[in-house]
């Protein structure tokens, strides 16, 4: 089927690659002309035959609200608009009501898989109308891995991209589980073959997993991490995650605490450690490091905590 494809990003672009091997036809559309096939989405739509399906594949909020809107006012009754960049599920019911409004169908869908998805095929999770799904279905099984397992409708729309905001809570607390564990092995005296540990894991334990090869993967390349900086951004799932967490009421301990921790990780000096510092020196008498690299700390108290 012909297939219009908004965002060639590192994931649009290999989506794009995975579909043409398939014998689809995908004419693509982004803002760096170099990777462009057409160069604006009026060309896009013009280029397809309707019935139309448009997949969008740009950054979430703003720009994936001014891409929708502007295939609204050039799309027809009859096409199909799928999101499937990481959008919060409330956009797209925002999304679905104002496109149903000119009769063009929408669909949400969670996409994972990341830079290795052209090869290895991608996760799909969906939400919309069983009619609009079935439209997109030969696309989304070119996409999925090979098999019965990576793709499911999910629900009604926005249920694909809050399963996908659950999976990616989920990968949060998980990176955070390994990362802990290969800090504490670090530290001990006793480990002196840190890769090789993680290396031991992959196969035969419960903790094998495609994260822990790509841990395995990353010491390869350096094998104590020396060449990184301990600085972890987050893109708005995990925080997703957690909010959705508190309206459902439901206790999310381990997600909640790997979003806190990647937050931490960007400060160079922590504000709550000064306070901490602070208050050990208050009722223990406990050295404190001043800001100024060249003034002295104070004497260590040879005191366990007072409190």
């Amino acid at each position: 089927m012909q297939l219009g494809l908004v965002g060639l990003g590192k994931m649009g672009g290999n989506m794009r690659e995975r579909l043409r091997r398939a014998g689809h036809t995908v004419v693509g559309y982004d803002r760096n002309p170099d990777v462009a096939d057409v160069h604006s989405l009026k060309e896009l739509v013009d280029t397809l035959a309707a019935p139309r399906v448009v997949w969008v594949m740009v950054p979430a909020g703003a720009p994936t609200q001014a891409t929708v809107d502007e295939l609204a006012e050039l799309l027809s009754p009859g096409d199909v608009v799928v999101d499937g960049g990481n959008s919060r599920w409330t956009d797209d019911i925002k999304h679905a009501e104002a496109l149903a409004d000119k009769g063009i169908g929408f669909v949400d869908c969670g996409v994972s898989g990341g830079v290795w998805g052209r090869d290895n095929g991608y996760a799909l999770m969906c939400g919309g109308d069983a009619k609009n799904i079935a439209t997109v279905q030969p696309i989304f099984d070119a996409l999925k891995p090979e098999g019965p397992a990576g793709f499911v409708h999910a629900g009604k729309v926005g249920a694909g991209h809050f399963a996908k905001m659950v999976h990616n809570g989920i990968e949060y607390a998980l990176m955070q589980a390994y990362a802990e564990g290969w800090e504490l092995l670090e530290a001990a005296d006793v480990v002196t073959d840190v890769r090789e540990v993680f290396r031991s894991w992959q196969e035969g334990t419960v903790i094998r997993s495609w994260l822990l090869d790509l841990a395995v993967r990353a010491m390869d390349d350096d094998e104590h991490l020396d060449g990184l900086r301990g600085y972890a951004d987050d893109s708005g799932e995990g925080r997703w995650t957690v909010e959705a967490a508190i309206d459902h009421a439901v206790p999310l301990p381990a997600i909640t605490a790997s979003l806190f921790a990647r937050f931490a990780s960007r400060q160079d000096d922590s504000p709550q450690m000064k306070m901490i510092a602070a208050l050990r020196n208050q009722f223990g008498g406990h050295a404190v490091t001043t800001a100024a690299p060249h003034a002295d700390a104070a004497t260590p108290s040879k005191e366990a905590d007072a409190g």
